[in-house]
């Protein structure tokens, strides 16, 4: 609770502050505004450290490997970052890299799932 507490005031502290600089220097307060997200994802990970460890675990007991649970994990990472990077791109007025980096994101996601899918695939030629 204390992390997001600070997570919290951060990202206002800093809100505020961007929107202050905006006025005299639109770049200063992007270049704030983009290292509060850096500071706040840099956080953000350290608090999701405990899930991650209860993933592993949950997957131990099922029996499931690296294999599986490893994509999933980098694809909603990779969507979480895509769309960070996307807003920031929109906050700085450039809607075209903004869409840009989605799909960028998107194709990422697909090339990391590719041995998830295969797992499935090899899964059903087994099957049958």
């Amino acid at each position: 609770m204390d992390a997001v507490i600070q997570i919290a005031a951060l990202a206002t502290v800093a809100a505020v502050c961007a929107a202050v600089i905006k006025k005299q220097t639109p770049d200063m307060a992007l270049v704030l505004a983009v290292c509060a997200v850096a500071l706040v994802l840099f956080a953000g990970v350290g608090i999701l450290r405990p899930v991650r460890t209860l993933l592993d675990t949950l997957a131990q007991r099922a029996g499931l490997s690296a294999a599986v649970l490893g994509p999933v994990l980098k694809t909603v990472g990779t969507a979480l970052l895509t769309r960070v990077t996307a807003e920031l791109c929109r906050d700085a007025g450039e809607r075209g890299v903004a869409s840009a980096v989605e799909m960028a994101g998107g194709a990422c996601a697909l090339v990391i799932c590719l041995p998830l899918f295969e797992a499935v695939v090899q899964l059903i030629l087994d099957l049958l």
